[in-house]
This record gives structure tokens, sequence and C-alpha cells, in this order.
């Protein structure tokens, strides 16, 4: 079996590579912008899947907390002078704090409640980030320009000196965001495969067994809602620097939705299924559209899509790869 895992770890590994190797050699067929936009949702959706896919609690509020992480660089960046770059560790505090004190009451829910709780919240900010009292900080309805801001990389527009290489802001964006998004991952990994990790699986499981194991419910369940939201945020504040402005209808509610669909394609409680996740929200509308002009007939491919996806790999992308690999390796070790 010793033999059998190494293959295992070494396949994890090449596919790892893999993915490292196409996030810089991607740019040559797709554009900067798309690619980085696809690490936000990458960032958020693992965030996302700690939360639901290994505490089992449903969150629909992440667009809130995105919101949340987005609007504390815009300030900062367009207020305050402060380093774009900076305010990212910044806005994935900010938005940690939040989620923790929204899973404070989150205890007494679960299932169906949590999700329209949550929902509730998603729904809320929009309105809330144009409330006239909030508007000095906020600025209301308008949206919070970062363009040529002396505190944005590149000023959103000028090329950016990149280990030598001169680069323009919209590829340098690109490489913050996945840098951002693999060391996040790898955080992720770390700390799921550790003992939080473990208490988290048996909170979903069963809690009355975690109880009796001598897990905190409540402190478990806070924290996976504090790192997920925190994720949320640090994806929430790339997405504001890839774009250089920040307005309401950049976090609707819709997209807490969206991210959800993401984790389902990827597979709860998956972190490698991500990027499946991630590439399906950014690139599937856009190949619906591309090849039906008819009104309404995207959103009609983009559900069938999804529900095609839910038939077949009932499990997720990185369910049916598991599934496949699992296969793959046990007749070469067999065979050896």
């Amino acid at each position: 079996m010793s033999r059998l895992a190494a293959v295992r770890g070494v396949a994890t590994a090449l596919a790892l590579a893999a993915g490292v190797v196409a996030i810089f050699l991607a740019p040559r067929w797709v554009s900067d912008i798309k690619l980085a936009q696809m690490g936000v949702y990458f960032i958020a959706l693992l965030g996302l899947n700690i939360v639901t896919g290994y505490t089992g609690q449903i969150s629909l509020g992440h667009s809130a907390f995105m919101a949340i992480g987005g609007y504390t660089t815009a300030i900062l960046v367009a207020d305050h002078g402060v380093r774009d770059l900076w305010t990212i560790p910044l806005a994935g505090l900010v938005a940690g704090v939040a989620g923790f004190l929204v899973g404070l009451p989150a205890l007494r829910l679960s299932g169906l409640y949590l999700a329209l709780a949550t929902f509730g919240l998603a729904v809320a900010m929009p309105d809330l980030l144009r409330w006239d009292k909030l508007e000095s900080l906020t600025k209301g309805g308008q949206a919070i320009q970062l363009f040529n801001s002396p505190a944005l990389t590149g000023k959103g527009f000028e090329n950016v000196d990149l280990l030598g290489h001169s680069v323009t802001f919209t590829r340098a964006v690109d490489y913050l965001t996945w840098t951002v998004a693999i060391v996040l991952l790898v955080v992720a990994w770390l700390l799921l495969r550790g003992a939080p990790g473990r208490a988290f699986r048996a909170v979903r499981d069963s809690e009355v067994a975690a109880i009796s194991s001598g897990v905190n419910i409540a402190a478990y369940k806070t924290l996976a809602f504090a790192i997920s939201a925190a994720y949320a945020g640090i994806a929430g504040s790339l997405l504001v620097i890839a774009v250089a402005f920040a307005d309401p209808q950049s976090f609707p509610a819709k997209l807490s939705l969206t991210l959800l669909v993401g984790v389902v394609v990827a597979g709860l409680g998956s972190l490698w299924g991500v990027v499946a996740g991630a590439a399906f929200i950014q690139f599937l509308p856009d190949v619906a559209v591309h090849f039906s002009k008819a009104q309404g007939v995207p959103d009609t491919v983009y559900g069938a899509a999804l529900i095609l996806i839910v038939l077949v790999l009932p499990t997720g992308v990185a369910g049916g790869l598991h599934r496949a690999l699992t296969s793959l390796t046990s007749r070469l070790y067999t065979r050896s």
C-alpha cells in the first residue's frame, strides 16, 4: 500500500506542477483580466469549500464578505494612500472578523435556515453600501475609482517591473492573483490535513460524535466561518485591484449563488477540484454567449451544463478525477 500511496502522491505532485505551468502559459491564449478573475473565483471557492464542504455549513453570503474585502482595499487606497498590495491581508483580516461575527448567531442555525440567513446578508449588502449614513465611507452608490491612483500598482495602466521584466498592468494583476491563490491553497491544505481539518470533518459528519470526541463545535464552526470569510475578503480585494474600482454592483447577491455553483462543480470537500469550479463559472457563460446568440439561450446552456455535470459527476469534478486516478494507480500497482 505504501507504493500505491507513493504513486498517488507523484500523480498529485505532477498535476500541481502542471497547473502552475499552465497559469504562466495560459495568458498566451486567454486574456489576462479573465485569468485574474478566474483566480479571484478560485480563492473565494477555496474559502467557501472550507465552511460548506468541510464543516457542512451552507453559506450563501460570500458575496457580502467579498464586498467587505473589496471596499476595504478601495477605501485604504483611494482615501488613505495605502499601497494596494498591503491592503490585501488587511482586507482578509476585516472580512475574517466579519465572518466570525456572522458565525456567532449562525451557531443556532443549520441547513436551509443558515443558507437563508446568510443569503439575506448577501441581498442586503449592496443596499448597505449605498446607505446615506455610510456615504462618507463608501461614497454611496457611486464607484470608488482607483484608476491613476499612485497607491495602485502601475496606476491601473502603466507597465509594471516584475523581476527585471516589464509587463502590462493586467498581466501583473494576473500573476499577483494566482501567486496569492497558490499560497492560500497551500495554507488551506496544511490547515485541513491537520487537527483543525479533522475537527471540521467531524462536525460535518456528525455533531453528536464530534462532541463525544471532545470537539468544541461552537469554536470550530465560527473558526470555519472566519477563515472562509477571510478568503472571500482577499478575493474581493484582488477583484477591486484588477478592475481599479469598487461599487455595489460589483458584489450582487447573485455572486453568492454563482460561488455555490462553483463549489458543487468542483466537489464538496475538495481543494484540488476548485480550479475546475472556477473555470466553469468564469468561462462557461462566455462559451454559451459565443455559440448561442438568441436571448435567454446562454442561461439555458449554463443551466443545462450544470445539470449534466451533477448527473454525470455527482461528487463534482474532483470526485470523478479521484475515481479515475484510483482506478489507474491501482492497476499500475497491481502490474508492478
